[in-house]
């Protein structure tokens, strides 16, 4: 299937009906930039962020972990500067009222076509709060825009409490929120979002081997969670599309299959846009917050190197490379009665249910072998139990949702206590002992 079928309103449609991302407050009307992550998109958001903490803390013993709370002493952000230059530039139409970001401005006003627009003006981008019972200066606070700040600010704690040595990272995965201007083209730019950030402190003589190490450990991360070796690159950002702090920055660009210029996280050719960025972000955040390192034999004020993953934007990416229409349907033993059906290819270490336990009949016994072979499973994978319709329609709704395997309980599995294993790729069956079951499916995901 190509790209131009209509692949982001099959995507769209797909999340909504099978429960992985719904409209936030739908009943309400929504609120644009908002989503609700459903119980299979849950399932899918922790397992991107169990395998971002596995490959970036836990299998390191040089990163470490932190939790922040998300509003904090406002000098954070003067220090910081996103204060100061945390902005978009914004152009309101006269005629209609309607507010843009001045990238999408060409001839006129997008919505209305009359050219009577205001003069460009600076828009910052952090939500603003109050702390406490009295609503005026004094007690403003803003929601974080980022997570890395949080990091910075603990520097000196983390170090000593972990007694790190230089180069070390911190790293944090977390809710950020920023007052996009257009959010849009799905969960690709939204006002709340979650990250997953590392901030890696080298010494500056090392800034250039360590930014090439985590741009290349950043890439290969996704190729390894099955993202199409086509459909991702690296893009160096040129001068001046440089953040202010950064000496270089090059972002893992996705062919995303709708344009995705302007705002905070703007693309260049059609369809290549940001999936993620790693910065070189030298010392810049450590000398605004007057923070430093100091051993028996040097001093001096770390650089930093920061691979900056959201988890919306990767979650996209995955659904949109795993996602497959077979034309006619995969049924070859017999004539297939489908126009077409759905393969949620995932990679089965992102699956948002791993097996799925379906008994030929809800009658007893069969049932409740089939509940004893789901209890057996439970505590170690996600798994679903689906009794409903016939074996061949519920194959097609694992399939639909990217699980990996199906495990059906048939009648003789009350004889030769076996169960009929199918994986999803493949549509191959393999009868095994049900004693034997846990060890098999685990070796098969250890083998990932």
């Amino acid at each position: 299937m190509s790209r131009t079928d209509n692949i982001m309103e099959k995507i769209v449609s797909l999340a909504k009906q099978r429960g992985f991302i719904f409209p936030s407050s739908e009943i309400y009307g929504g609120l644009g930039g908002f989503w609700d992550w459903g119980p299979l998109g849950v399932e899918l958001k922790n397992n991107i962020k169990k395998l971002w903490w596995k490959k970036f803390v836990q299998e390191r013993l040089d990163v470490v972990g932190l939790d922040s709370s998300i509003v904090t002493n406002p000098t954070v952000w003067e220090k910081s500067g996103h204060l100061s230059g945390f902005s978009d530039k914004l152009v309101e139409c006269k005629e209609c009222h309607h507010r843009f970001e001045e990238s999408q401005i060409e001839k006129g006003c997008p919505d209305c076509g009359k050219s009577n627009l205001d003069l460009a003006k600076d828009f910052n981008l952090m939500f603003k709060t109050f702390v406490g019972p009295v609503e005026d200066s004094a007690a403003t606070a803003y929601l974080r825009p980022e997570t890395a700040q949080n990091i910075f600010v603990n520097f000196e704690n983390v170090m000593q409490s972990s007694r790190a040595k230089i180069p070390f990272g911190i790293a944090q995965v977390g809710k950020a929120f920023r007052n996009e201007i257009t959010p849009g083209n799905f969960i690709y730019r939204s006002r709340e979002f979650e990250q997953m950030e590392l901030e890696y402190f080298v010494h500056p003589k090392e800034d250039k081997k360590w930014f090439d190490y985590w741009v290349n450990e950043s890439y290969n991360w996704f190729l390894e969670l099955g993202i199409k070796k086509e459909n991702i690159r690296k893009q160096a950002q040129k001068g001046g599309e440089l953040a202010h702090y950064a000496k270089a920055t090059i972002d893992l660009e996705y062919n995303w299959p709708f344009s995705a210029k302007g705002g905070s996280a703007s693309g260049g050719d059609k369809g290549w846009a940001e999936l993620i960025g790693i910065a070189n972000r030298t010392d810049y955040d450590l000398k605004a917050h007057g923070l430093s390192f100091k051993d028996e034999n040097d001093s001096y004020v770390p650089y930093v190197i920061e691979p900056s993953f959201g988890v919306e934007r990767p979650a996209l990416a995955f659904l949109l490379d795993a996602y497959e229409v077979v034309e006619g349907g995969r049924t070859t033993t017999t004539q297939s009665n489908k126009k077409e059906e759905v393969v949620l290819r995932l990679h089965k270490s992102l699956a948002p249910i791993k097996i799925a336990i379906l008994p030929l009949s809800k009658k007893e016994p069969l049932a409740k072998l089939a509940g004893e072979t789901y209890d057996m499973l439970k505590s170690d994978f996600m798994c679903t139990y689906d009794d409903v319709a016939s074996i061949g329609r519920r194959y097609r709704r694992q399939d639909e949702i990217g699980t990996p395997y199906c495990i059906t309980v048939d009648f003789d599995s009350l004889d030769d206590k076996k169960v009929t294993i199918r994986d999803r790729d493949t549509m191959e069956q393999e009868r095994v002992s049900i004693k034997e079951l846990r060890d098999i499916i685990s070796e098969r995901f250890n083998a990932l």
